[in-house]
């Protein structure tokens, strides 16, 4: 089991590579955070945790006027990059950077933020660390949106396909303990993936330690009919489970 993020997106990048939603959470979370982001027009966003920039490409389809990409995975970066050249994405740049040493200059911000399943890579303490990061390239009046597992998912869910997460002690003795897991494309192959176990209390208390001060709009995200009349084999364990949370607050 590989428990360092890099090598276990460097081991694995051409798998997380598509143009199309393929991934549980490509039907699940990443078209409601997608809209959560509009209206896109004349954007410009950081797009924290990158990956290979599906999110990102997305977004400028949508309207977005430039989107830059980090993520900790060269080799996820590498493939974003291909990408962006194969299709002349003009308006998407991508750097290989940890948002948990990152220095940003004091002259750059952004429109609005984004952090798809970001924080469930990192503890308690990197994750406020980073939202304070967040929070001082982010505009006035600009949007911070992020999504992260359902915190009780991991404990609701103890069958394998198509995802899981290994939990170690209960909902708040596995607190900023690693979650190893699995998750399954509809294709049939899976990758592996991590959650560090944190509380609605931890990612609350980071937006405020970071410096915001409005209450964020809070959606816990699950699979729909539309979904299961799609793929009845892939999306029916999942029905009426808790699968993902997203936030959005403002600056």
């Amino acid at each position: 089991m590989k428990t360092d993020v890099k090598e276990l997106y460097n081991g694995q990048a051409q798998d997380w590579s598509r143009n199309e939603p393929i991934l549980l959470s490509d039907y699940s979370a990443r078209p409601f955070v997608m809209d959560l982001c509009e209206p896109l027009k004349g954007l410009n966003i950081l797009d924290a945790g990158c990956g290979e920039g599906y999110v990102g490409r997305k977004l400028i389809e949508r309207g977005a006027e430039h989107v830059h990409g980090i993520d900790i995975s060269e080799k996820m970066i590498e493939q974003a990059e291909l990408i962006r050249e194969k299709e002349q994405i003009d308006a998407a740049t991508y750097e290989t950077l940890d948002m948990r040493s990152v220095s940003f200059s004091g002259d750059k911000h952004y429109d609005l933020v984004l952090g798809m399943f970001l924080f469930n890579y990192l503890n308690v303490e990197d994750t406020h660390k980073v939202m304070k990061k967040i929070y001082d390239v982010l505009e006035p009046g600009g949007h911070f949106i992020f999504s992260v597992p359902h915190p009780f998912l991991a404990f609701l869910k103890k069958d394998k396909y198509p995802f899981y997460f290994e939990t170690k002690g209960g909902y708040f003795s596995g607190r900023n303990i690693l979650f190893p897991g699995e998750i399954w494309r509809r294709d049939g192959i899976s990758v592996g993936v991590q959650c560090v176990h944190k509380t609605f209390e931890d990612y609350f208390a980071g937006l405020k330690n970071a410096g915001f001060t409005s209450f964020p709009e809070v959606h816990e995200l699950k699979i729909n009919d539309s979904h299961v009349e799609l793929d009845p084999g892939f999306f029916t364990p999942l029905i009426d489970l808790p699968l993902h949370v997203a936030f959005k607050v403002k600056k």
